[in-house]
Order: structure tokens, then sequence, then C-alpha cells
């Protein structure tokens, strides 16, 4: 019995040693053996898009109103006395309706000289233009602000941008949005539902938006003497302004 095992034994070890110095001599002389390993990947990149519109309008708590002086002189000094007079009229008028400094910015001040050609280019003066955008934060002022600033001695053509302060139009935005996700949403599932597609999560979102708002021009009059007829005071409706959102959703699909 013994014995036997150990013909087995022998055997299984000179079966194998055979083996493997068969395929050692056939990678020498053939190569190495080629394996072939097959890889998949799958990518599921199915999607469905769809688009929703909202929009909130409201009665505009900010104006902006752009204007500005220019006056021109014999010398740079002079032009910037008349200029900086009138502004300075014009400056105090409005922080007397609740104007602060950080609400007035000057947008532009230059000095550009003047020059006549009779037979030869010369300077005949200077002209000094300043021009200035004031925020006001209580929009009941503006008309009394414009009138501040026409009769100050402003003589630019200027405009009134309506608009919202950022509280405001955050609410606006807010409600804009919410029925253009609700608008976007229902949409997918009627075209999905007709077209026979099964929607699955939401993969992305998109958003665009607009704050519809019409700036107002306005001509600035010259400051009236005693002797002129009465102006009669300023009046601008505000309306209201409109802020309209567009999102787009995209959805997985099986």
């Amino acid at each position: 019995m013994e014995n036997h095992w150990k013909d087995n034994s022998n055997t299984a070890f000179a079966f194998v040693l055979f083996f493997f110095l068969g395929l050692f001599i056939y990678t020498k002389l053939a190569g190495p053996i080629p394996f072939l390993v097959n890889n998949y990947t799958t990518t599921k990149n199915d999607s469905f898009q769809t688009s929703g519109q909202g929009s909130a309008s409201a009665a505009p708590d900010e104006a902006t109103i752009s204007f500005g002086v220019t006056k021109t002189a014999g010398t740079v000094a002079d032009a910037q006395d008349l200029t900086n007079t009138a502004i300075e009229n014009i400056l105090e008028n409005l922080k007397s309706l609740g104007a602060s400094d950080k609400d007035i910015k000057t947008t532009n001040y230059s000095v550009n000289p003047d020059y006549n050609f009779d037979g030869r280019q010369r300077i005949s003066g200077y002209t000094v233009t300043q021009n200035i955008d004031l925020k006001l934060k209580d929009i009941k002022n503006t008309n009394k602000a414009v009138d501040a600033i026409t009769s100050g001695g402003a003589n630019l053509v200027g405009q009134i941008q309506f608009g919202f302060s950022d509280s405001a139009k955050a609410k606006l935005e807010e409600k804009a949005r919410k029925e253009a996700v609700s608008n976007a949403k229902q949409k997918a599932q009627s075209l999905a539902k007709t077209a026979g597609i099964k929607l699955g999560k939401i993969i992305n979102v998109q958003e665009s938006s607009n704050d519809f708002s019409q700036p107002i021009p306005f001509l600035a009059r010259e400051k009236s003497d005693t002797s002129s007829p009465a102006i009669p005071e300023t009046e601008i409706p505000t309306g209201e302004n409109n802020i309209k959102i567009s999102i787009t959703l995209t959805y997985e699909t099986y």
C-alpha cells in the first residue's frame, strides 16, 4: 500500500514537472501565450431637458438719476469754479432730501480745451464737465430730486433708472424662480407622458434671468431767474418693474 502511494506521487510529480518543462520550452520557441480579456464599459447618457419660465412684478423701491454739469471759461480754473459751484449747489439740495455721500458717485470729470480756427489753431477757452450718478433709496423723493438737480444748475441730459434694492430683488427672484421650476416640472411630466419616456432624477439645473426696467430720459434745464414764468414741478410715474427667470431642468431617463 505504501509503495503504491509513492508510485502515484512520483507519477503526479513527473506529470507536473513535464507540463511546466513543456510550457517553458513552448514559450521560448513560440513566444508568450496570448490571453484574451474583454473589457466592457457602459455609460448612461440618455437625458431629457425642459424649460419653464416664471415672473414677478412690483413697484420699484430705488431710483438712480444720472446728471451732469458742463461749464466753459477762458481758463481752466474759472471753468472748474463754475462747475464746482453748480455741483455743490445741487448736492446741497439733494442732501436736504436725505441723500448721503455714499449714494452720490462721480462717473466722469473731464477738462478739455476749446479751439478757434481763424487761419491757425488756437485755444479759446476750456470746458469742464462733471457727471454724477445719484442713488435714491427713498423713491418718493424722485420728483423732488429731479427738480433740485435741474434748478440747481445741471445742464446735461440725464436719465432715471428705477430698480429694486437687494432685499426686494431677492424676494421677487425667489417668487419667479419657484414659478419657473414648477412650470418646468409640469412640462417635463406632460411631455414625458406623451412621448412614453420615464423620467429619473434631476441631474442638472440652469437658470437665466432678466430685470426689465426701462430708463426714463429727462432734459435738464437751466436755473430760471425770478422774471421767468414758474416751472411746474416734475411728475414721473414709477410704474412696475418685472423680473423674469428661465429654468432648464435635465432629467435622467430609463
